[in-house]
């Protein structure tokens, strides 16, 4: 019975304790609704970097597919270095790891729009 009761009060631990992971770091990884939204209606250009059946599976409008793996051996591919770029994927994390790819590849305006559901109706 003890053991019983230490395991369940281990479970409500870790959830707690993803919980209050989540709800702190998790809405920070993207940019501003506000922010994303300007950039795409002033004609950024939008980059899935979600894998291609993925990207098949239903897309932003307009939306380039570019996956993240191929950002790591090929970002020059998006042109011009101050273009306007918001990337997205399915859950905003590989996004996060593509506009630092961008960033770092001398990108200079990458917003990162998170995960596909979240970016404005067109």
């Amino acid at each position: 019975m003890i053991g019983f009761v230490v395991g369940a009060l281990a479970v409500i631990v870790g959830a707690a304790a993803i919980w209050f992971v989540w709800t702190t770091f998790a809405p920070s990884y993207r940019d501003p609704a506000a922010r994303i939204a300007g950039k795409i209606a002033a004609g950024a250009l939008v980059v899935d970097v979600r894998t291609p059946p993925e990207f098949k599976a239903g897309a932003y409008p307009e939306a380039v597919n570019f996956p993240l793996h191929e950002i790591r051996e090929d970002a020059d591919r998006l042109g011009p270095k101050d273009r306007p770029i918001v990337v997205y994927c399915a859950s905003g994390h590989r996004s996060l790891g593509a506009a630092a790819l961008l960033k770092k590849a001398g990108y200079s305006d990458v917003t990162n729009g998170g995960p596909l559901f979240s970016l404005p109706r067109r």
